[in-house]
């Protein structure tokens, strides 16, 4: 999941401010991080260096943030790692996972400010669908968008789905729109996630209940950016043999992640857990998502666009369409479109 940072006044912290965080974050690590051996080892370093005066020019809460940061990854090995002020969060104590209503409120209204992780919806010239997907939100308010945006896309003949700013987000809501691009009737068993502080193991599948249905093929596209939960998306495509990726190979960061309170208004995403794909037995972590065509992620529209086109055309026995379409395709291999008109019909 991603955790969205608040600013929050940059408030001075001292050496023994510090030490207490740091004090605090050694023994969440240790008791949270997916793997424990590697959770010593992230907490023996952080204490050393603390230990060593380290963290002595990182006199606010804006600043120590940004060097536990960078440290955390560093010495786990981990992207998902990350440090951040946010006065307002509250830690929910042990077993109780339900948030409140003003929580859930609060949720919502975030949903909705950012598009329910919807960046762009389009049908783009020779009738290609066009999905711009930033974020995978609360399942609750943003699977009835991603349906809604799949109804506008729903008679295209082809549609890309661009991943490449996507940075993660809820793996339910993962697998509410992957549900959309298999027949009723045909569940797939997308992912596992295994949670080091409940031991437990929950299987994510596609849902019957969800639609509209899109069964025409799908080219997703992926960059160094795409992270977490989008590139759960792109590797749920790739292994379930849904899709065509195009772009870059995504960032490698696989362990989904609590947030815990540090103490001074500093909160910690500790990555608790880690992905089981079904298929492969493993996950991205560390080696990310591998494109089947790679090209640099400013190319992956325009590669995936001109690829449907070409094959549209080929397929169709209507010679009108053809002209259309093969008209289409020398604009797109150019990177170029047809100028909209706005005079009058002749």
């Amino acid at each position: 999941m991603s955790i969205p940072a608040i600013a929050a006044p940059d408030s001075a912290l001292s050496a023994g401010d510090r030490s207490a965080v740091i004090q605090t974050l050694a023994t969440k690590v240790r008791e949270n991080y997916v793997y424990p051996d590697v959770g010593e080892r992230v907490a023996a370093a952080l204490l050393k260096k603390d230990a060593a005066g380290g963290y002595a020019s990182a006199a606010s809460a804006g600043a120590f943030s940004a060097a536990l940061s960078k440290d955390l990854r560093e010495f786990g090995d981990d992207k998902h790692f990350r440090a951040f002020p946010d006065e307002r969060f509250r830690e929910r104590p042990a077993g109780n996972t339900a948030p409140s209503r003003a929580q859930m409120d609060e949720m919502r209204d975030d949903a909705a400010r950012l598009g329910y992780g919807i960046e762009k919806v389009q049908r783009l010239p020779g009738n290609v669908g066009y999905l711009e997907v930033r974020g995978f939100g609360p399942t609750e308010f943003v699977g009835p968008a991603f349906s809604q945006a799949m109804s506008l896309l729903a008679g295209t003949d082809a549609l890309i789905l661009d991943l490449r700013r996507n940075g993660g987000g809820r793996p339910a809501s993962v697998a509410y729109l992957m549900s959309m691009f298999f027949p009723l009737g045909d569940e797939r068993h997308l992912n596992d996630l295994y949670d080091r502080p409940t031991d437990s193991t929950q299987q994510y599948w596609t849902l019957p209940s969800v639609g509209p249905r899109y069964d025409k093929p799908v080219y997703v596209l992926t960059s160094a950016r795409t992270f977490s939960g989008g590139e759960e998306c792109a590797y749920d495509f790739q292994t379930q043999k849904r899709a065509i990726l195009v772009g870059e190979t995504t960032g490698g960061g696989a362990n989904p992640v609590g947030p815990f309170s540090v103490g001074h208004g500093i909160v910690v995403a500790i990555p608790v857990g880690r992905a089981i794909n079904p298929v492969t037995k493993t996950s991205w972590e560390h080696t990310g998502v591998k494109p089947d065509i790679a090209v640099p992620a400013a190319q992956a529209q325009q590669t995936a666009y001109v690829a449907i086109l070409r094959k549209l055309a080929a397929e169709t026995k209507d010679p009108g369409l053809r002209d259309h379409l093969q008209h289409t395709l020398a604009l797109a291999e150019k990177g170029e479109t047809e100028p909209p008109v706005y005079t009058p019909r002749p």
